[in-house]
Parts: C-alpha cells; structure tokens; sequence
C-alpha cells in the first residue's frame, strides 16, 4: 500500500471543531508538523476533509 507524508500548513484557529479533530486525529497538533500514514480510504477521507489545511505528498 502507498504512503503519503500529511503536513500541516495553514493554523486549525478559527475552524468548526470537527476540523479540529480530524487534524487530531491525522497526528496533527501544530503547524509544519509532518506524519506519514498508508494510503487507506479512511486516512483520504480525513485528508480530504481538511485538504485547505494541509499539503500532502507521496512518499516513494
């Protein structure tokens, strides 16, 4: 299964809380912070959701 690397870079102030928990839930808690996660249909989903947050890239 592929791997994407998430990077958070724009700040979850002044966003609905359940952008603030999926940023959580991603492994996100401050700004420039970097995680990497398979490519599953849940972990898209999330990115997804908070896509104007964060840059993703795939991880080769």
């Amino acid at each position: 299964m592929k791997k994407i690397r998430v990077k958070q870079v724009r700040s979850k102030i002044r966003r609905p809380q359940d952008q603030k928990r999926t940023l959580e839930a991603l492994g996100l808690r401050k700004m420039d912070q970097v995680v990497e996660h398979e490519a599953s249909a849940t972990i898209l989903g999330m990115v997804n959701k908070v896509k104007h947050l964060v840059s993703v890239e795939e991880v080769k």
